[in-house]
């Protein structure tokens, strides 16, 4: 297989990891449930957990990455690892190309949907959260009689979709979309956009917004953190 290294974000659903194969890194996500796992812990160099450790991986608390290894100014012990990595790893990648002078946002479209603000000096100021898509729709059939949740995960052409399906795709995307721009609107910073349900929503918004579309940025953190 030739796996060098791998960092493992463990997540509220999914476990992201950066593998290393010949010095290239590749990203990938999996279920707890993976037989994947087992090809990839061994060679686990850093770790961190947003959600409950998985009783299949046996890991070096050694090798855990934790609030305090991260360089964010200002942030609060509270803080979850994946905003703080994540928002550290997008206001460098800012900086290194001179577009950090109005601070940024970082939109992390997952399980929730976090915005995080960063100044111009990379301090921590605050930021957002909301359910994301599979919470919402998770919701909707929970808490009603009539409503199923979806079949399938595009975003309808339509903004006003006949369908009772097509009408939850709809209207939970553009929350998302709708929470993103408002947030950019008010706060005057570029959005720079990562997460599992990042990708159909930069889509969407590229043409609308000053945004930058980094899918993997928590985990290129990871990879660049001392530890």
């Amino acid at each position: 297989m030739n796996v060098n290294n791998c960092c493992l974000l463990i997540g509220n659903s999914r476990l992201h990891w950066a593998i290393q194969k010949l010095g290239v890194w590749e990203f990938i996500h999996t279920l707890p449930s993976s037989k994947e796992i087992t090809n990839y812990q061994k060679r686990i160099w850093k770790w961190a957990a947003v959600g409950n450790i998985p009783n299949n991986l046996k890991l070096d608390p050694k090798k855990q990455i934790t609030l305090k290894d991260i360089p964010l100014k200002n942030a609060p012990q509270w803080l979850g690892i994946d905003r703080a990595l994540g928002s550290w790893g997008a206001f460098e990648q800012a900086k290194s190309k001179k577009l950090h002078s109005k601070g940024i946002i970082l939109a992390d479209a997952g399980t929730i949907l976090s915005l995080t603000c960063i100044s111009h000096l990379g301090e921590f100021t605050g930021g957002q959260l909301s359910a994301g898509l599979n919470l919402q729709r998770l919701a909707m059939e929970q808490k009603t009689q009539n409503l199923i949740y979806p079949k399938f995960n595009s975003l309808p052409s339509k903004i006003f979709p006949l369908s009772t399906e097509e009408a939850i795709l709809r209207g939970t995307y553009q929350s998302l979309i709708g929470t993103i721009i408002e947030a950019q609107k008010i706060g005057k910073m570029p959005i720079w956009l990562c997460g599992g349900d990042s990708k159909v929503i930069y889509e969407n918004l590229k043409s609308r917004l000053n945004i930058t579309y980094c899918p993997n940025i928590i985990l290129e953190a990871m990879i660049k953190i001392k530890s």
